[in-house]
């Protein structure tokens, strides 16, 4: 029964960086990783970003030769025993803890309520890349399911690399959970002159392979009408479900996510949370909030590595609260956004140049809760500062603020060069 003064559960990005942040505080102390994965941490973002710019594999692994740090991977903690600061694995290995990290991700949602269909990618993981990439390949025709961040991703992805790509999703537009109406449905213009067919409002009938094949059925949920398609391959970005059965199991309190407190200990003082599972106080939003994106699981992870080093010493450790932000890039548009960008907000849009450059906000009760820069580089730290004001701001406000000229006056709707748009 090994015993680690830290034990990790999850060895992906938010578990690689407490590690790194235990072992720059604690030199002395071993660590244990349980990763449910056989690859050793790497960054996620550039599975459906870089590599497919003819970025290396080679470049995505995090560093992992750190002394004292020993991995245990391709097994699942089945059970926490917090009476007894053990963990059980799927092989019925049992691990034991002073202080243990839950970081266990999420799993990729599913069509259908039955085992996964093996003729999609549900697209998650290094190996879901690589299985993509031999069937990019191997064949021309592939259909990308979801209009949301990893869908929109892959779509510009599989196209910018040759494919005939057809983009399946149920909303009106692409990324129509972040972005205001009329961005969306610049996306759907965007993406087909880039060759892409954009089928919004579309759901998935059946899909079924036919020899070398597969046969893609889709109904437009406006219309009625059904539409097959022959295709190489099939990807999927339907978002993820957060890993909280582990916590839940083991009586820790679980909402949204795990909660934890501000040094990012959940219910049982030995226990902390982080990454896409943890639901953390953000002083900014005045709420909790459970983010699922790189600049989280890393920032996140490391201050939990730290607490625990800290908390292990009897030392005091720092308060959590920081406002994660996340990025895209898709075909020559790249965007960045922090705070709560959900476009049933209002959203006040205004662009240097239109559909090229420009900002949205998101706005409630006269704050503004979240910022997405479209193409506008290094304004993260301001719009987290404009987030942090208690307000009220104005549209007339905010024109005054942007990193470029303010804008003339704007007419009373729609957008305009350098103007805002409302909705």
């Amino acid at each position: 029964m090994p015993h680690y003064p830290y034990l990790i559960v999850g060895g992906g990005m938010a578990g690689q960086a407490a590690v790194q942040a235990i072992r720059d505080l604690d030199a002395d102390n071993p660590i244990g990783v349980i990763g449910a994965e056989d690859n050793k941490p790497y960054k996620r973002p550039p599975l459906s970003k870089d590599l497919w710019k003819g970025k290396s594999i080679d470049s995505i692994w995090y560093p992992t030769d750190f002394p004292l740090v020993e991995f245990q991977l391709g097994r699942q903690a089945r059970r926490i025993d917090p009476a007894h600061k053990q963990v059980t694995d799927d092989r019925g290995d049992v691990y034991t803890y002073n202080k243990l990290l839950l970081a266990t991700g999420g799993t990729p949602r599913q069509l259908g309520r039955g085992p996964a269909d093996p003729n999609i990618i549900y697209f998650r993981t290094v190996n879901d890349y690589q299985r993509l990439r031999a069937q990019a390949a191997a064949g021309q025709r592939f259909a990308v399911i979801g209009g949301g961040f990893i869908g929109s991703e892959l779509a510009a992805a599989l196209a910018m690399n040759g494919k005939q790509v057809i983009m399946a999703f149920l909303e009106d537009g692409i990324a129509a959970r972040i972005l205001p109406a009329e961005s969306a449905l610049f996306l759907n213009e965007y993406y087909r002159q880039r060759g892409v067919t954009v089928l919004p409002r579309t759901e998935v009938v059946s899909i079924e392979r036919r020899g070398k094949v597969i046969l893609l059925q889709t109904k437009d949920t406006t219309s009625g009408a059904h539409r097959t398609d022959e295709v190489d391959g099939v990807v999927a970005g339907l978002g993820i479900v957060p890993n909280t059965d582990l916590a839940r199991e083991a009586g820790l309190t679980v909402e949204d996510g795990v909660l934890v407190d501000k040094f990012l200990r959940t219910s049982q003082p030995d226990i902390y949370a982080a990454g896409d599972i943890a639901s953390a106080y953000n002083s900014a939003l005045g709420q909790r909030a459970r983010v699922e994106h790189e600049n989280n699981a890393r920032v996140m992870g490391k201050a939990a590595g730290k607490a625990m080093a800290r908390h292990l010493a009897g030392a005091e450790a720092e308060p959590y609260d920081y406002l994660p932000f996340f990025y895209s890039d898709l075909f020559d548009v790249g965007y960045e956004a922090v705070g709560q960008v959900d476009s049933r907000l209002k959203t006040v849009s205004y662009w240097q140049t239109p559909n090229e450059k420009g900002l949205i906000y998101y706005l409630k009760d006269g704050r503004v809760r979240g910022a997405l820069m479209w193409n506008v580089w290094k304004y993260v730290d301001t719009a987290r500062k404009l987030i942090a004001e208690p307000g009220p701001l104005e549209p007339t406000d905010l024109a005054q603020r942007l990193p470029w000229a303010p804008p003339p006056a704007a007419p009373a709707s729609g957008i305009q060069p350098g103007g805002a748009g409302g909705s």
